[in-house]
């Protein structure tokens, strides 16, 4: 018996429309699992995306942050920064000296060079707060402040005491921290020029000064530069040997406990320290010109003023 669909050659396409169906059906379920990876890609690219927006956010946060914090340390300054001397710095110590407050209410405390104010354990960030930073960059000082805040002073006197931090109902002052009482020697040295005076406070009671031929600024013609600052040098090297003469003649006619400070120009000054068998009580670089009797008194003012810095 004959097959029709083989007759009419139907059999084969059959077979022909059976194998596409089955190709059909691998390629739906590719397209299926194409289409379920393509999802996962869009969602992870999505998350991804989200992420980098919520970090682009955060990021910007931060850097307003910091912009605001450099605006704050920008802005953190002294309101008040000034040197003071004679009346006016009297008037000062007089004001400090005559505050009262309750037990433990004011506090008078030395802060070394780059010394740490967490370091003195006396509870200042709670008073100050963020301006701390100021107070640790006015060091070395003597400090006053009270308990709330009212007043707050950065003392730099030309010698600045040792007082351990205490709490107590004044403040912690002498007058001879910040004025000349007493009697003292103040000698003032330059390149070219030597000034010693003796004080009894205000009045000066013992002079002696000179001035040395030192070649000022090299002019053209004549030296060539190199033996004129070789000349130069060796007059600045005299000039050096006799102020050390002075200053050791002086030292050892001096009483003991009578104060020596040496200013002038700091190069001049520190060379002559280095070079010599005293130490000073106090050195300091001071600006003072013309002839040895006015340049000391000049010197002598420059020397007893008094940084002052409220935080």
């Amino acid at each position: 018996m004959f097959d029709v669909d083989e007759l009419l050659g139907r059999a084969s396409l059959r077979e022909r429309i059976d194998e596409l169906e089955e190709e059909n059906e691998r390629l739906r379920k590719r397209y299926e699992a194409e289409s379920d990876r393509r999802a996962e890609a869009t969602t992870a690219r999505q998350d991804a995306e989200e992420r980098i927006n919520r970090l682009e956010d955060r990021i910007a946060q931060l850097e307003g942050e910091l912009e605001r914090a450099g605006e704050d340390d920008v802005d953190l300054e002294f309101r008040r920064r000034d040197r003071i001397g004679g009346a006016e710095l009297a008037e000062a110590v007089d004001r400090l000296s005559s505050f009262r407050t309750g037990p433990e209410g004011a506090l008078t405390a030395t802060i070394g060079a780059d010394e740490a104010v967490r370091d003195l354990g006396v509870g200042l960030e709670g008073v100050l707060g963020e301006r701390v930073a100021l107070l640790e960059d006015a060091t070395p000082c003597l400090y006053c402040v009270d308990d709330a805040g009212l007043v707050s002073v950065a003392l730099k006197p030309p010698v600045v005491p040792t007082v351990e931090p205490e709490w107590d109902d004044r403040f912690d002052l002498e007058r001879e921290w910040f004025l000349p009482t007493g009697r003292y020697a103040l000698a003032l040295v330059r390149a070219d020029l030597f000034a010693l005076g003796v004080y009894d406070g205000d009045e000066r009671i013992e002079y002696r000064g000179f001035e040395s031929d030192v070649k000022g600024s090299h002019s053209k013609g004549g030296f060539s530069q190199a033996r004129f600052e070789r000349i130069r040098d060796d007059q600045i090297d005299d000039h050096l040997e006799r102020c050390r003469e002075a200053l050791a003649e002086y030292v050892g006619e001096r009483p003991p406990e009578e104060p020596l400070y040496l200013v002038g120009q700091r190069g001049v000054v520190e060379t002559l320290v280095d070079e010599s068998s005293f130490e000073p009580d106090a050195t300091a670089a001071v600006d003072a010109t013309g002839s040895p009797k006015s340049a000391l008194e000049d010197a002598v003012d420059s020397f007893w003023t008094t940084a002052l810095l409220i935080p």
